[in-house]
């Protein structure tokens, strides 16, 4: 007998009815939280969208199995199966805080980009102004600072009368 051959992780799509019904559209029947908690478990990955205009429901759904597992308490884990179902949950819990986080980090992404594209932009425009010899608002604000400077030193150097 040969050793079992691992099987990838299957993708489920799950839709959401109307009355609040989960169907798995891989397995063709209903699914309950407990059970797509124990699809997540597995390592299989899941999405959650409305049936009816197919809204992704991915996150509240995980949210979900997240705060029923948490009413449960620490207790039920323990008590249920020592740890192998306590990493069951821990792994459950790391898929939902990665889905989670995707939009956190898409938002960083995104505002670390524009940042640069402004920089980008920023040294394009300053570079074509002193092209055009048009002082940018850095060589406004030197002349500004020299010319307080020159204001100051005439005011001291001015006789008293």
């Amino acid at each position: 007998m040969g050793l079992p051959l691992a099987t990838a992780p299957e993708r489920h799509l799950i839709k959401k009815y109307a009355n609040r019904k989960l169907y798995d559209t891989r397995t063709s029947r209903y699914i309950t939280l407990d059970e797509i908690a124990q699809l997540v478990r597995d390592g299989h990955e899941i999405k959650v969208v409305e049936r009816d205009n197919g809204a992704d429901l991915t996150q509240v759904t995980l949210s979900q199995i997240v705060l029923s597992e948490e009413k449960r308490g620490p207790a039920r884990i323990v008590d249920a199966g020592g740890e192998m179902l306590h990493d069951r949950g821990q792994a459950l819990l790391d898929y939902v805080r990665s889905a989670v986080n995707v939009p956190a980090d898409i938002r960083s992404q995104v505002e670390r980009r524009r940042e640069g594209l402004e920089s980008m932009a920023d040294d394009a425009i300053e570079r074509a102004l002193r092209r055009l010899r048009i002082p940018t608002r850095n060589d406004i604000d030197r002349i500004n600072e020299r010319l307080d400077r020159l204001a100051a030193q005439l005011k001291k150097s001015k006789p008293r009368k």
